[in-house]
C-alpha cells in the first residue's frame, strides 16, 4: 500500500516544523509549504514548498495534486508583545484570513481525505477570563462573540470559514483550538517568543545574583502545552470523527509568577523578579478538557516542569551560541 500523503501548511513554524517530523515518522510523504524554512533545523517534510499563502496563485502552485490530509497551521502570530499591542492588528487580520481563504478555496477544488485547521484559545469571549478566581474556556462558551485580540477574531472567522466549507462541500473537517504550545525549536526571542520561551531566556541571560522582568504582577494565570503532547492531540483529533471545535491544551493552571520561579528553579540560580507594564491579554485563561476527552479519550499527562526543563535547556544552548 502506497504511503498516506499529507501537505502541512505553515511548515516552516515552529508547531508544522514538529508536525511534519511526526508524520514522517509515522510514514506519510509530506509536502511543507511556507514562505520560509524553519529557523532551528531541516524540515523533515519529503519536499518544502517556499511560498506566498497570502497569493492565490502561489498557493495554488504548492497545492497542484490530492493529498488524504491537510494540515493548516499557517497564521500571521507571536506571542503578547506582537500580538496585544494593536500595532501589528491590521497585519494580523490580513494575512491569516488571506491564507485561509486561499487554502478553503483550494479544499473546496482538489481533491482531500482530512483537513485539520488549528484555532486558538484566543477565540474565547475575554468577559470569561477577566476573574482570577472565575474564569472558563468550555468549548460551548465562545459566543456570544467577544475575543481579546483581533487574532482572536480572525480565528474565530477562519473556524466558521472551515465549517461552512464542511457543510457546503461535504469535507471533513476538524478543529483545534491550540492552548500556548511550547518547547523547543520555537522562536526565543525578537517579539515572536511566548511566556515560557521569553521567560526562559531572560532567565538564562541573567547573571546570577541578578534580575529578570516580567509583565504585569505576575498573578495572571496561563495553562501551557508542551509540543509532543499537542502533536498527539492534533493526530488523535485528525483520525477521529469529531466534527466539533475541541480544546487542545493543559488544564494545568499556573500564574505566570510561578512559572518564573519555576525557570529559576530549573536554571539553580539566584535571580530576583522585577516587575513592569506590558501588554499581557485576558487575566485568566486555561484549557477546559471535559469536552476533548469525552469525544476524543485523549488528555495531556506530562507536567509542566518536565516540559520546561526540556525548553530551558535547548534556550540556554541558543543563548550561548549567540552571546
Amino acid at each position: 500500500m502506497a504511503n498516506k500523503t499529507a501537505i502541512v501548511f505553515g511548515a516552516g513554524g515552529f508547531i508544522g516544523n514538529h508536525l511534519a517530523a511526526r508524520l514522517k515518522d509515522e510514514g506519510y510523504r509530506v509536502r511543507g509549504v511556507d514562505r520560509k524554512y524553519p529557523e532551528f533545523g531541516a524540515s523533515a517534510a519529503d519536499e518544502f514548498v517556499i511560498a506566498d499563502l497570502c497569493s492565490q496563485q502561489e498557493t495554488a502552485s504548492s497545492f497542484d495534486r490530492p493529498f488524504d490530509e491537510v494540515y493548516q497551521l499557517a497564521a500571521e502570530m507571536g506571542g503578547a508583545g506582537y500580538l496585544f499591542t494593536g500595532d501589528n492588528d491590521f497585519e494580523v487580520m490580513s494575512s491569516s484570513s488571506l491564507i485561509n481563504l486561499n487554502i478553503a478555496r483550494l479544499c473546496n477544488k482538489e481533491t482531500v481525505g482530512r483537513i485539520l485547521f488549528t484555532s486558538s484559545a484566543c477565540v474565547y469571549n475575554e468577559d470569561n477570563q477577566s476573574d482570577l478566581d472565575n474564569y472558563t474556556c468550555r468549548e460551548s462558551t465562545v459566543y456570544p462573540a467577544q475575543p481579546d485580540s483581533e487574532y482572536g477574531w480572525e480565528k474565530l472567522f477562519s473556524e466558521r470559514l472551515y465549517q461552512s466549507l464542511a457543510r457546503n462541500a461535504g469535507l471533513p473537517v476538524r478543529i483545534a483550538r491550540l492552548h500556548n504550545v511550547f518547547g523547543p525549536r520555537g522562536a526565543w526571542c525578537c517579539g515572536r517568543e511566548k511566556a515560557p520561551a521569553a521567560i526562559c531566556r531572560k532567565v538564562s541571560e541573567a547573571p546570577d545574583g541578578g534580575e529578570v522582568s516580567i509583565w504585569g504582577d505576575g498573578r495572571q494565570i496561563r495553562s501551557f502545552l508542551y509540543i509532543d503532547e499537542c502533536l498527539d492531540g492534533i493526530r488523535t483529533l485528525m483520525k477521529s470523527d469529531c466534527t466539533i471545535p475541541v480544546n487542545i491544551g493543559s488544564d494545568e493552571a499556573i500564574s505566570i509568577g510561578d512559572l518564573v520561579t519555576m525557570a529559576i528553579e530549573i536554571s539553580g540560580k539566584r535571580l530576583s523578579v522585577r516587575h513592569e507594564p506590558g501588554p499581557q491579554g485576558v487575566r485568566a485563561r486555561c484549557s477546559d478538557n471535559d469536552l476533548v476527552e469525552k469525544e476524543l479519550g485523549w488528555r495531556p499527562r506530562q507536567p509542566l516542569r518536565q516540559g520546561m526543563e526540556a525548553t530551558y535547556g535547548w534556550i540556554e544552548q541558543q543563548v550561548k551560541l549567540t552571546a
